[in-house]
């Protein structure tokens, strides 16, 4: 194969995958198998929140033709010892609203559907308990945070700090329940091929990495990973419901196994809303001590959020006002209530999306409390170390990122007087506020085959849920081998492929890409024979995660107008401008901003579960009533990146970007909103009937 010497990575790809999915060939997981002769499961939910099934009658749906199999705790296959949140069908407790009591299989789904609602069963139900409060006295303390993060941090005497503080404030912010919304539900195909002990369960399923799935359902089944092959090659959205093994998949797994059929089981819009996880709500008290320069002297970020009964989900809200700004004394807390309600999980940039949302919006007030411009009080309090871990960073180009935001949104000359502008009825207003993320590399591993003549195979079990891993991964490994793009035919989303860190927590570039990299280099090493050679390449995280503090950083810009009749909100226009290192691919990369800027958007003005709190159910769980940003509510949005590369992280030098354009964006709407009408709205969403209260 000829080199060239012409670089992928950079250019404006279009996705690669685009025209497979246009056409319609670009199956996603419900849409495998389809000449199976599939059958096909309905679930039927547990109406109580809390309590017993004290009896199931299912007499009725296996009288309907058609129907296979009724599966309960009493007769369900047994499940080895899998995490508590999704153990299912395996007892007769019941531990939240919506709880799987039983499966029907069916011979189409329209037999399923009817059969399951012919299901009866009875309860002993207790009152649900699903309030979240700061006066409770259950509240504790996790032993850690997900992700590994410390449950507290405390430097200095932040209460004398607070004291002495010459200007302060004392401020509580609250984000409501807020659940992933991807538009592929969750669905699972599933069938056992084999007999025996040697059969294999093979599973096409969506999800953001099959090998986060292999340890779950491999214990669950009792089975070893070679009798495990699940493909996920195209998913349609994720947001973090699709990281981790669910009830709907052992269901499925169990379905197949006790029907010896193909089993299609995918999961309602409704059903979403209960078994695949939610963002957890958040109370977030913050204290800002300042001297009347600005300069920060004290921060307190003080958390409590929820948790379930049946497994602890601990999201890291404040962490990321570890590092934001310099001051001498800090503190930072996170306390859990447990409550009836389905396991939380993760929910694009969980922890730094609710926590900079408080902390930005704080910063607002407090720079409206000094009299100072609230982009000039950001970089007064620009740290040039991490002021938690006290170690330099690898990259940090915030101050880039508000500068020449500013400069592109027009911020010079703003009055910062709140309430004075109009535009007819409309109230007119501009906020800002900062973003970051942390930059992370895990373990993951590559191969490439090289044969004279033919492309390079590059397999690696990658995810792309929608963020253009294909292209990506494609620009990448035709750099590292020195050819064309066509050159490279990439494989990924399959068990059996080389194992690879899932998709999440913007770090599939960073993960993947230097694993690629290695097997390349690898490669360079051997003389390919006329047979071909294979070679493996692995990378993780190294020294650099423990001699640098490694973040991406952005800042949002927002116009918002408000109707003073109606209260309606609309924003015109937003700015996001974010360093975070090397942008692989402009196309995808843009996307992915716009993308998490939308989501922001939508946070601050729609996204709410609202909870019933007598009879401890989401009460708005459909698209119909959880209202989310459509078309019409997203104006022009001015997107560009600061020109930098972080070679101290990863030999590609990227950052990772996929969750870093929703952090901060809805503080910077609710800061523009307060500019807009004086009035300032702590609890989220910013819904129009909050403008009469």
């Amino acid at each position: 194969m000829t080199a060239t010497t012409e670089r992928a990575v950079g250019s404006d790809v279009r996705r690669i995958d685009g025209p497979a999915k246009v056409r319609g060939r670009a199956p996603y997981a419900y849409e495998h198998e389809l000449d199976a002769q599939a059958v096909f499961v309905a679930l039927v939910q547990s109406t109580a929140a809390r309590g017993r099934v004290t009896g199931i009658d299912t007499s009725a749906a296996e009288a309907v033709p058609g129907v296979l199999a009724v599966l309960t705790h009493e007769n369900a296959p047994r499940l080895g010892d899998v995490a508590d949140e999704i153990v299912v069908l395996q007892s007769d407790r019941v531990r939240y609203v919506g709880e799987p009591v039983a499966a029907v299989v069916a011979e189409t789904s329209e037999v399923a559907r009817d059969a399951a609602a012919r299901v009866v069963v009875r309860y002993d139900a207790q009152p649900p308990d699903v309030e979240l409060r700061t006066d409770r006295d259950d509240l504790y303390a996790p032993e850690q945070l997900m992700a590994g993060f410390d449950t507290d941090s405390v430097i200095g005497d932040v209460d004398a700090a607070l004291a002495a503080a010459p200007v302060s404030i004392d401020v509580t912010y609250e984000t409501p329940n807020q659940h992933n919304n991807p538009i592929e539900m969750h669905a699972t195909v599933a069938r056992w091929d084999g007999d025996g002990d040697a059969a294999v369960l093979r599973m096409w399923d969506a999800n953001q990495g099959p090998h986060n799935l292999v340890p779950v359902i491999t214990e669950a089944f009792g089975i070893t990973e070679d009798r495990l092959h699940i493909t996920s090659p195209y998913v349609g959205g994720a947001f973090g419901s699709k990281a981790y093994t669910h009830v709907h998949q052992l269901i499925a797994g169990m379905a197949a196994k006790v029907t010896g059929r193909t089993v299609k089981l995918e999961l309602t819009r409704q059903q979403m809303f209960t078994l695949v996880g939610h963002r957890t709500p958040t109370i977030q008290r913050l204290r800002l001590g300042a001297q009347p320069d600005g300069t920060l002297t004290a921060i307190s970020h003080e958390v409590v959020e929820h948790t379930s009964q049946n497994a602890e989900f601990a999201e890291q809200t404040a962490t990321a006002t570890r590092l934001m700004y310099a001051a001498p004394a800090r503190r930072t807390t996170h306390r859990l209530a447990r409550l009836d309600v389905p396991a939380p999980t993760i929910m694009r940039a969980p922890g730094e999306t609710p926590g900079m949302y408080a902390l930005e919006s704080a910063m607002d007030e407090l720079a409206a409390e000094l009299g100072i411009d609230p982009v000039e009080l950001r970089l007064r309090n620009e740290p040039d170390r991490d002021p938690e871990r006290d170690v330099p960073w690898s990259t940090r180009n915030l101050v880039a990122c508000l500068r020449q935001g500013a400069e592109r949104f027009g911020w010079a000359g703003r009055d910062p007087r709140p309430g004075v502008r109009t535009d007819g009825r409309w109230l007119v207003g501009t906020g800002v506020a900062a973003a970051t993320y942390p930059t992370r590399r895990r373990p993951s591993a590559a191969r490439i085959e090289a044969v004279p003549g033919k492309p390079y195979v590059v397999s690696i079990d990658a995810s792309d849920i929608g963020t253009g891993a294909w292209t990506a991964l494609t620009q990448i490994a035709a750099d590292a081998l020195r050819v064309p793009m066509d050159q490279v035919d990439l494989r990924i989303g399959d068990s059996r492929l080389p194992k690879a860190s899932g998709a999440g927590g913007s770090t599939g570039i960073t993960s993947w890409g230097p694993a690629i990299i290695a097997a390349a280099e690898q490669l360079a090493d051997r003389e390919v024979p006329a047979g071909g050679v294979t070679v493996t390449g692995e990378s993780g995280p190294g020294e650099e995660a423990e001699r640098y503090s490694s973040h991406a950083f952005g800042a949002h810009f927002a116009e918002v107008r408000v109707d003073q009749d109606s209260g309606e909100v609309r924003v015109p226009r937003m700015t996001g401008v974010f360093a975070v290192g090397r942008v692989v691919n402009a196309t995808t990369g843009r996307s992915q901003f716009l993308g998490g800027m939308t989501m922001g958007l939508s946070m601050a003005l729609h996204e709410e579960s609202v909870l019933d709190l007598a009879r401890g159910h989401y009460a708005n769980h459909d698209l119909a009533e959880y209202h989310i940003a459509a078309n019409a509510d997203v104006g022009e949005m001015d997107i560009s990146w600061v020109d930098e590369t972080d070679d101290r992280h990863n030999p590609l030098g990227a950052k990772g970007i996929g969750e870093i354009g929703i952090v901060g964006a809805a503080a910077a709407i609710g800061n523009a909103y307060w500019h807009a009408t004086g009035r300032r709205v702590r609890d989220l969403p910013i819904t129009p009937d909050k403008w009469f209260r």
